[in-house]
């Protein structure tokens, strides 16, 4: 299962974004920093894409893989994502677990009964995406939305010089078509491998 095809899992994920970022925003998060900051949060490794990044070994023992097939294809994961977005808060704001405050942009925090049920979540997912979510607020908090946006395309951009995941194997030069190829087929001799 996807965590990000059930609607709780999304929500509850937002409520323990909100209670991070309640340390450094007191005042709340608009809608375009909450999302991109949970996606961020569900694939940090594309920020820490580098061997030597200090945060690289943290999140990889919380149980982050780069070599997961979500990081294949992240700009149409998080166009997915921003579509769910408005429809997640709204629940949660329908419920009393956040509110909305209009601050120049329309900000959400959580309530205290969102505060009381982001400190109840206890499974291993809800404590990788915690040591996740402080990453990302420690590296974006300071980021203008302007700056964040730029940012955002920058780490959606899949490196074409990456390892492949195993599952998708590099195919060979040459893959003979048997209607089409008038020269016979002459296979390559194996490899040794010892």
């Amino acid at each position: 299962m996807n965590p990000d095809d059930s609607p709780l899992l999304r929500q509850a994920r937002l409520l323990l974004l909100l209670s991070v970022t309640a340390e450094t925003a007191p005042d709340g998060v608009d809608a375009e920093r909450l999302g991109i900051c949970d996606f961020l949060a569900v694939h940090p490794l594309l920020l820490a894409r580098l061997d030597g990044d200090p945060d690289r070994l943290s999140l990889r023992l919380a149980g982050f893989d780069d070599r997961a097939v979500g990081y294949a294809s992240p700009a149409q994961r998080f166009v997915t994502a921003q579509l769910r977005l408005a429809g997640d808060l709204a629940e949660l704001v329908g419920r009393g677990l956040v509110s909305v405050h209009p601050a120049g942009r329309i900000r959400y925090r959580l309530t205290p009964r969102g505060e009381d049920m982001a400190d109840t979540f206890t499974a291993m997912y809800s404590q990788s995406y915690l040591a996740a979510a402080r990453v990302v607020i420690r590296r974006t908090r300071r980021l203008s939305g302007r700056k964040l946006r730029a940012g955002l395309r920058q780490w959606l951009m899949v490196d074409a010089d990456a390892p492949l995941h195993p599952a998708f194997p590099l195919v060979d030069e040459h893959v003979p078509d048997p209607l089409t190829d008038r020269h016979p087929v002459v296979p390559h001799p194996p490899k040794d491998l010892t």
